[in-house]
């Protein structure tokens, strides 16, 4: 079985925030094989289906970003499952372009405190991941304010692309293709041009 646990925040003010690409991703997961995520267990809201033959369980923990780990670490534990093959995180990244997707089998936080949280709960960095580009912060703007905000209508398409890519490459992590998936999404795009 696998968690597939995209990270963002609860509340209706942070939907459709840079943040929250990873709730987005767990709902576009939820739309295509039909899968309800509205169980509330381990401060996660969760839902139960099969995707490419696998059992899963889609997770969007609720405990704010920053604390990430206390959910995802509570449902490794409950369901017994392999945190190193069979958790797969899904989340933000502001140093890729608008869309853009990076997928590893491992690695650090690089400055993403869910992240940080994770790897703190599960004492290991060894757990697969897709990283969602949002776009870089531009120079004048917070951290915070940037990655709360919303996308332009430009980025929107670009993040619809992104959201497609994501489906698909979890779709090939779960058919033990995560080296293809690898290759296929983490060819750089063009930059396209901001508005």
């Amino acid at each position: 079985m696998f968690i597939i646990a995209g990270l963002g925040n609860p509340d209706r003010q942070y939907e459709g925030t840079r943040h929250n690409v990873g709730f987005d991703v767990i709902d576009r997961l939820a739309d295509k094989y039909n899968i309800a995520v509205d169980v509330k267990k381990h401060r996660a809201l969760l839902g139960k289906g099969v995707i490419e033959g696998q059992k899963v369980i889609l997770a969007k923990p609720q405990t704010y970003m920053n604390l990430s780990g206390e959910s995802i670490r509570s449902l490794v534990d409950y369901y017994k499952i392999d945190g190193e093959h069979e958790l797969l995180v899904i989340y933000d990244d502001i140093n890729l372009g608008v869309g853009q997707l990076r997928i590893r089998e491992k690695g650090s936080a690089g400055g993403h405190n869910g992240i940080k949280n994770i790897i703190a709960h599960l004492g290991t960095q060894v757990f697969p991941r897709i990283r969602v580009g949002v776009g870089e912060k531009p120079s004048r703007y917070n951290l915070a304010d940037y990655v709360l905000g919303h996308f332009s209508r430009a980025e929107k398409e670009l993040m619809d692309e992104g959201y497609d890519h994501a489906v698909k490459a979890v779709g090939m992590i779960l058919s033990g293709r995560i080296g293809d998936a690898m290759s296929e999404y983490n060819r750089k795009k063009k930059e396209e041009p901001r508005s």
